[in-house]
């Protein structure tokens, strides 16, 4: 037999619009009320019917996450994973869904996200790339859309955030480096139009500059976040120069740099990384890499948006997650 919202009422001992009301979290209904109702759904089994709800409420309790177009990235990559298992632990305590989605381009994306909202399929969405001059986000804005960005903006005015201090982060790892005794130091990452590299890249040159060393253009190299192309600019600058360690911006182009060293017979060469995957630690020698806790900022990232839909008076717009450098090798 199926069970209805009579039924819920019942068992809490309230009416049936006290449920309807509990269901689209009015904020008149008190906090005891809510608990007793949830409680009875919950000891019913009672699934709310959510086109019902949603034109009751004019909401979907749905988000769209935009995620990179790049398949390969997304099946080697555990960062985006710990991303979609942060926001998925969050949404699912508010009683959210995801819908994912990805595109080759910006335009593409725009294109996407129009239909997804014109269609009614979404409140808001997660953006999981910051770009310099960042195409989504502008459109996002100028249509009213709500939205949260995993990454610090160029400009925060008006917008939803949740990153890492990368500058800082970055910073650490090559003073970390230094001490270690090494002087010419090489930056792998990725393109600098991604705020996430432009702020680590200038947290390297910021500890170059304060340790009295210079920053050397042919020691930085921008590449693809992948084991492949970290390889490649770690030969590249194998024939072109000489250096002690190398300071990256993902675990994934570290490995590839160690292996490059392994490969070229070289030794005594430091490599970071940074997101201290799983595989980090079964590197030889084991990744010194930096603890971003990707699962917190697509936690954090969740709880904004939601906050801002539910429109919650203590709703923050932005929020840092911790890091930590890894020594795996100690």
């Amino acid at each position: 037999m199926r069970i209805t919202i009579k039924d819920v009422a019942k068992l809490a001992k309230v009416s049936p619009s006290t449920v309807s009301r509990v269901l689209t979290d009015h904020p008149k209904i008190s906090t005891d009320t809510k608990e007793r109702v949830w409680k009875a759904m919950k000891e019913l089994d009672y699934h709310p019917n959510v086109t019902a709800r949603k034109l009751a409420t004019n909401a979907t309790r749905t988000l769209g996450l935009v995620l990179p177009n790049d398949v390969k990235l997304l099946a080697e990559n555990p960062f985006f994973i710990q991303v979609l298992t942060g926001i998925t632990t969050y949404a699912r305590q508010k009683d959210y869904y995801i819908i994912l989605t990805n595109a080759g381009t910006e335009e593409d994306e725009i294109k996407t996200l129009n239909h997804l909202f014109r269609s009614n399929l979404i409140d808001g969405v997660i953006m999981t790339v910051v770009r310099e001059e960042d195409k989504c986000a502008q459109f996002l804005k100028e249509n009213n859309h709500p939205f949260v960005v995993i990454g610090k903006p160029e400009e925060t005015d008006d917008m939803i955030w949740v990153d890492n201090d990368n500058f800082q982060a970055m910073y650490e790892v090559v003073n970390y480096i230094i001490r270690q005794g090494n002087t010419r130091i090489a930056f792998i990452g990725g393109s600098e139009a991604l705020t996430v590299t432009k702020n680590r890249l200038s947290g390297y040159k910021m500890a170059i500059t304060n340790r009295g060393l210079h920053v050397e253009s042919e020691l930085i190299k921008e590449v693809k976040f992948t084991e492949e192309e970290g390889y490649k600019a770690t030969m590249e600058l194998i024939k072109e120069t000489t250096f002690d360690a190398i300071a990256t911006t993902d675990d994934l182009i570290a490995i590839g740099a160690l292996k490059a060293i392994r490969d070229t017979g070289k030794k005594d060469i430091l490599v970071t990384g940074f997101n201290n995957t799983p595989i980090a630690t079964y590197q030889n020698p084991p990744l010194t890499t930096v603890e971003i806790n990707a699962d917190k900022l697509g936690y954090y990232a969740a709880k904004l948006i939601i906050s801002k839909l539910q429109q919650e008076e203590s709703s923050l717009n932005s929020y840092i997650v911790d890091t930590k450098l890894i020594q795996h090798n100690e």
